[in-house]
Order: structure tokens, then sequence, then C-alpha cells
């Protein structure tokens, strides 16, 4: 009797693993389905728009280079920043009359179907600072179009633009609504599903890198000291990961400015020097490490045993 009831649990048993394998194989099946959805639909509008952008900055390059009378130099290639923030560099130099710049823009962004609220920025390649800039919003009383009529001077300028938002691709209610729905349902499922399973979706923290008494995770923009978070940008991480990986080993002047810079297809001035001086302001705090100037080759991490 014994054996028949061991083997009826050790059945029952047998059958609540099994159904709760499929139950999760359907689950983890459904989520990976609207997951790559998303993620397919999100990498698309931000591809269209992002090639939008570009085509219509390069027109507004076109145009102020015709009011600057050349008809020769080219309209360097426009980078992206980051989804919303774009910039448009020039082969040679150029003055910027505000009142046409506002036009130029807002006349190419309008016939590209863009966002109409956004910011500009004309900044001076010498120095890295803002020469000009100004802000459209959507209810033109909020615009923000300071010094119309003084012209820029002849020189190195780079322009940045940020958007506020991308456009809507949602065309109705429901789609909204429906698409809320499965956003919700994924998240309890998610939850649901890593308590069930501790341990099998736990995600492991990103690897840090010890630098004196900072932690410096690259794939965050971030260094962390004593449980202070320090954000830094995109071009300061990737200096202080190249520093990282040669400490104590001078690096040529050349290398940095090619692997930050040019590889990326833009060169500004004396933008290492600056980003240099950035680093060596958050470092301070730590004196068991500091970055050396080495003159007339490069720059130096120095890490103090």
């Amino acid at each position: 009797m014994s054996t028949l009831v061991k083997s009826h649990e050790n059945v029952c048993y047998l059958h609540r693993f099994m159904s709760n394998i499929t139950k999760y194989f359907f689950r983890s099946f459904a989520i990976l389905v609207i997951f790559t959805c998303i993620l397919s639909c999100s990498s698309e509008r931000t591809e269209e728009f992002s090639g939008i952008v570009k085509v219509s900055l390069r027109d507004v390059g076109h145009r102020l280079l015709l009011a600057n009378q050349d008809s020769t130099s080219l309209v360097l290639p426009v980078v992206m920043l980051d989804k919303l923030k774009y910039q448009l560099s020039f082969e040679k130099h150029l003055s910027i009359e505000p009142n046409s710049l506002v036009a130029i823009v807002k006349s190419s962004f309008q016939k590209a179907g863009l966002p109409q609220d956004y910011l500009v920025e004309v900044i001076q390649c010498k120095d890295e600072e803002v020469a000009y800039s100004y802000e459209i919003k959507l209810s033109q009383e909020n615009d923000i179009i300071p010094c119309r009529g003084r012209i820029l001077p002849n020189a190195c300028y780079i322009i940045n633009v940020r958007f506020a938002n991308t456009p809507k691709t949602i065309t109705s209610n429901s789609r909204f609504l429906y698409l809320l729905a499965l956003g919700f349902l994924l998240l309890v499922a998610f939850v649901f599903y890593k308590r069930k399973n501790k341990g099998i979706l736990g995600i492991k923290d990103e690897k840090y890198t010890s630098i004196g008494s900072f932690q410096f995770y690259p794939g965050q923009n971030k260094l962390i000291k004593e449980a202070v978070e320090i954000s830094l940008s995109k071009k300061e991480c990737d200096l202080l990961a190249i520093f990282i990986a040669k400490p104590n080993q001078i690096i040529k002047r050349d290398e940095l400015t090619k692997r930050v810079w040019e590889d990326h297809g833009v060169i500004v001035g004396r933008s290492l020097d600056t980003y240099i001086s950035k680093l060596r302001n958050i470092l301070r705090e730590d004196s068991s490490i500091k970055i050396s100037n080495v003159h007339g080759v490069g720059y130096k991490l120095e890490i103090l045993k």
C-alpha cells in the first residue's frame, strides 16, 4: 500500500513539475515575442527618425554655406550624439547670421516633418564654448531666440540640435492601450517568474574596474566613490577607459584623438585638452591617481601604489 502511495505521490509531483515547466516555457516564449516586437518597432522608429534628421541637417548645412557664398566646401557627416541629439559640422570656416540660421533650420525641419520642439547650439571649435543658441517650442510665444541680427564672425563652428522628443508613431488610442496592456502583463509575468525561479534570471552586476578609491563602470558612463555616483559624458568615459587599459603608460595624443574623435568622424580643435581637464577635476579627490601631461607626447594615468 505504501508503495502505491509513494508511486502516486511521485506521479503527482512529476505532473506538477511538468505543468510548471510548460507554464514557464509558454510564458517565456510570450515574453520573448513581446520583447522582440517592442524592440523591433523601437529600433525601426529610431533609425527612420535618425535618417530624416541627418538629411534635413545636411540641407541646413548646404544652405548656410550658400549664404556664405560657398558652393564648393563640404558639409561633414552628421553625427548622432544620442537618439535625440545630432551634430552638424563643416569642412571650412563660415560666418553665421542668427536670423538666417533660425529661418533655415525652421524651414528645413518643417519640410521634413520633424518635431517643432528643439534646442539649437552654435559651438566654437576652438574652445567648445556656446557662441549662440536658441530654443523653439510648439507654442511660438514660448520660443527663446536672443541676439537676432548679431552676426557670428567667420570661424570654425559646430551646430548641435537636441529634440525634445521623437514623433509619435501610434496612430490610435486602442493601439496605445493594447501595447500598454501588453507591457503591464510582461512586467507582471517577469516579476512572478523571477520570484519563482530566484537565481535563474538573476541579473549580474556589471563588472567594474577599481582605480584608486573609485569604481569605474564604463558601460554606464559613471564613477562611484564611497557610494557617491559621478556621471561621465561619453567622451570622458571613452578617454578614461583607454587610460585604465594602460595604467602608468604614456599614451600619445594622436592615439587618444583618433580613438575618441576621428573614428567617429568628428575632429574638434582642443577638445582633448578640455576633456582631460574635466577628468582631472573629477579624479583629484583621490591623491593616489592623477593624469599627468608628458610634454609634446601625450598623457599618462599615474596610479601610486
